[in-house]
């Protein structure tokens, strides 16, 4: 296992699916449970980032809360770096509830990736950054502040910021987001 946590963002609001998505039901389990399960595949020390603690139920995992005065995604990386940080951890990796069909070496290949002069390792397929399954350097928080200052929120950018690595991988349906019911239907298919 790794010697980083692993965090679920969790904290967005599925209006597309009509809300409630970590709670959505793939092939028998809610999309929370699964990815808690994955996590735990990665790492001992397990989180899931909400926006509203009734988000979910009991899931196994501490549940810490996104930064209401960062909106969308950046606001849940900077409560898992702030929560790794407060336990000791130089590293964490972080992915969306809502993606249950990612690769097993995911955080392996990250962690090989992150060398020391960079912040970030970032998961790319069919050619497509994706910075919400992502090794961050939890030093990267003292960087937000400024970046927010400049009015910036996208995850995409932070990563720019404090410099990245993109690791492929060749298969894009790994990264499938589930934001609607018909994507819902062809996660069903693929797992």
């Amino acid at each position: 296992m790794g010697e980083f946590p692993t965090v679920i963002l969790a904290g967005g609001e599925g209006r597309r699916m009509g809300g409630g998505k970590p709670l959505r039901v793939l092939n028998g389990r809610t999309l929370i449970d699964r990815s808690v399960a994955l996590a735990r595949t990665w790492s001992d020390e397990v989180a899931v980032v909400l926006r509203d603690p009734g988000q979910v139920g009991e899931v196994g995992a501490p549940r810490i809360l996104d930064r209401e005065d960062i909106p969308g995604p950046l606001g849940g990386l900077v409560a898992a770096l702030a929560w790794a940080a407060a336990h000791g951890r130089d590293r964490v990796l972080t992915i969306p509830c809502d993606t249950p069909n990612l690769p097993g070496d995911l955080a392996q290949r990250l962690d090989d990736a992150l060398h020391p002069d960079i912040g970030v390792a970032v998961a790319e397929s069919g050619g497509k950054l994706h910075p919400t399954c992502s090794l961050w350097r939890t030093d990267a928080l003292r960087r937000v502040p400024a970046f927010v200052a400049e009015g910036r929120h996208s995850l995409r950018a932070f990563a720019g910021t404090i410099g990245f690595e993109a690791v492929a991988w060749p298969d894009p349906a790994q990264f499938l987001n589930i934001n609607t019911p018909a994507d819902l239907a062809e996660a069903s298919a693929l797992s």
